[in-house]
């Protein structure tokens, strides 16, 4: 069979998902059960994938949807804790206090605090952590895991202090021959070639992170505002720049200067540190403030089963710093349990569950239980209990309604995640086949030839969209884009680091993510509703990073990568232009009135 035959019928599982979540809108519970069938039907029928195999990669897949449930449990139990201790009162009532306005509270909780816990923790969890506590503060749940999906993208390449990169990357390209032979030539060692793509992955992300908190709050304004607008979320685009700026500029300066571990975690943080006294101070913030309509006129398809009632009256008073108490410790234990120069990383890593050879293959289950950051989200919450002197009672109430969550959200996960394994482990077949997503990407690889560039990053895309992961993305077809990079004369490193920030971008649409997002708000059965809304971020991103890269290896000129950076730029300018427009009609409404 041809490549270009076996690409085609290698999407399949791909379309399959999108077919039943996006087209037919059904839910993740039942679409991902027919799309887990028609895998394993074409790995063993088509790439004659032997049983065996089949059977192991479908157990580490179950395995794996346990860990996700893990991480989804511990985030929505920790925050309905806070919940019943009377907590997120405080937090709520902090936020207005730093601003009213909702496109404000996005970018700091969602861009901002998101990205330091992505860098920090990984795995998706940042979004289970920010969506729900956007509903705790007034968001409806669809709004709230939207934006908190959009921030899976510019930090993700750092998550986990760097794994994508100093595991993905390193794993994909070590132990080649190819890659040791142009290493060599070059001068350099494989350790500095890792941290130089990982410093290219940076300036990419850097350019066009400048914009996804704009992307973010414009989004919110159209789908849930009450007029339907997207000039009301542009209105506020200088402050939307200024904390894009705020968080890139020192993220890609971190990644360049440190290496991969810290860039996401120290740019969250800094970003904090300026943003938040600059919005206290009203800079860069349009008068007029923006909030969503009266909760009575949401659309019912916005709400979940997550409710925090605006009217609750606290239990007890919580001073602001005790309420983020919980957050803080998170952090701190995310930070304190992954980076290596401490003993506490080897420690949690040192208890395995392992299963070897699993049914006769060559495929190995490996969970660690304790580096899980699920695992801290429920230690937290147990500390909990003592900061706020809850009693059991409510605290069981917190356990109870978690646990009805996470019910609904394995139904889905538990058939997501063993799909993504059997695609990825076709490799072992007797037809002699690449593994389907090989097959797939090889089959991309023809169709553009030169023009590469442009579509590296939507590999790296499709692969986390496929894998549920930008590691097990970059893990799978970084050595693939160093192959091609060398066939068409262009610098691997920077076709390599274009594979690494579109399977960030791709962390947008992946399925376990969004039914992981969608679960800790209490969105269950609506994840194609997001899928096509966070489509559009994700599109943005891949042709952004493209352009970026052809520019970079073909240099500015009479190209089409400087043809789409110009529509791209032109596009950006509009929407500024159009945003100051209303931010100036607002400005004149309010001074007449006045």
């Amino acid at each position: 069979m041809s490549i270009g035959t076996l690409a085609w019928i290698a999407t399949l599982p791909i379309v399959s998902v999108f077919l039943f979540l996006v087209i037919l809108k059904w839910p993740a519970k039942k679409a991902m059960p027919v799309s887990l069938l028609i895998t394993i039907i074409m790995a063993m029928f088509v790439w004659q994938v032997p049983g065996n195999q089949v059977a192991a990669a479908s157990v580490k897949g179950m395995v794996t949807a346990l860990e996700v449930g893990v991480i989804v449990f511990g985030a929505i139990l920790l925050l309905n804790t806070l919940k019943e201790s009377g907590a997120i009162f405080t937090i709520r009532k902090g936020f207005t206090n730093i601003s009213p306005d909702r496109r404000v509270q996005t970018i700091i909780v969602c861009w901002l605090f998101g990205s330091f816990l992505e860098g920090a923790a990984g795995w998706g969890a940042p979004a289970t952590i920010v969506g729900p506590l956007l509903v705790a503060i007034g968001f409806p749940a669809m709004g709230a895991v939207m934006v908190a999906l959009i921030l899976q993208s510019t930090p993700v390449s750092y998550g986990a202090v760097g794994t994508p990169i100093l595991i993905g990357v390193n794993s994909g390209l070590k132990d080649s021959p190819l890659v040791q032979k142009y290493i060599t030539e070059q001068g350099t060692t494989f350790d500095a070639y890792i941290n130089g793509i990982g410093g290219q992955v940076a300036l990419i992300h850097g350019v066009i992170g400048i914009f996804i908190p704009l992307f973010m709050v414009t989004m919110l304004t159209y789908f849930f505002g009450k007029n339907k607008s997207i000039t009301e979320g542009l209105a506020i685009w200088k402050f939307a720049i200024f904390a894009g700026l705020s968080f890139t500029i020192p993220y890609a300066l971190v990644a360049n200067l440190l290496g991969p571990e810290f860039p996401s975690l120290l740019g969250g943080l800094i970003g904090l540190a300026i943003v938040v006294p600059a919005a206290k101070k009203g800079l860069f913030i349009p008068k007029k403030s923006w909030d969503f309509d009266k909760e009575s006129n949401w659309d019912p398809a916005w709400t979940g089963t997550l409710q925090v009632d605006d009217s609750d009256k606290p239990k007890q008073n919580v001073s602001f710093v005790k309420a983020w108490m919980p957050y803080l410790l998170v952090a701190v234990l995310l930070v304190a349990t992954r980076v290596s120069y401490l003993p506490f990383s080897g420690w949690l890593q040192s208890w395995v569950i392992n299963l070897e050879t699993l049914f006769g293959t060559e495929i190995t289950v490996a969970s660690k239980p304790l580096n899980l950051p699920g695992t801290i989200f429920i230690l937290v919450s147990l500390l909990s209990i003592f900061i706020y002197k809850m009693n059991m009672k409510e605290y069981s109430r917190a356990v109870k309604d978690s646990f009805k969550t996470i019910v609904s959200a394995m139904a889905a996960l538990i058939f997501a995640v063993p799909m993504v394994q059997v695609f990825i482990n076709s490799g072992i077949n007797a037809a002699d086949y690449t593994s389907m997503p090989l097959a797939l990407a090889e089959g991309i690889s023809n169709i553009f030839g030169s023009y590469w560039p442009l579509a590296a990053p939507t590999i790296g895309a499709i692969g986390a969209f496929a894998a549920g992961s930008n590691t097990v993305s970059n893990m799978m077809f970084s050595l693939f884009q160093f192959g091609v990079a060398d066939n068409i004369m262009a610098a691997p490193a920077t076709i390599v680091a274009l594979q690494a920030v579109g399977g960030a971008a791709g962390n947008m649409i992946c399925v376990h993510n969004v039914v992981a997002a969608s679960s800790s708000a209490g969105l269950i059965g609506r994840e194609g509703n997001l899928i096509r809304k966070t489509l559009i971020p994700m599109t943005f991103y891949v042709i952004f990073a493209g352009a970026i890269g052809y520019v970079v290896i073909n240099g500015i000129g009479l190209n089409i990568g400087t043809f789409i950076l110009a529509l791209v730029a032109g596009f950006i300018i509009t929407l500024i232009i159009k945003g100051e427009r209303k931010n100036r009609h607002d400005s004149e409404k309010l001074r007449k009135t006045a």
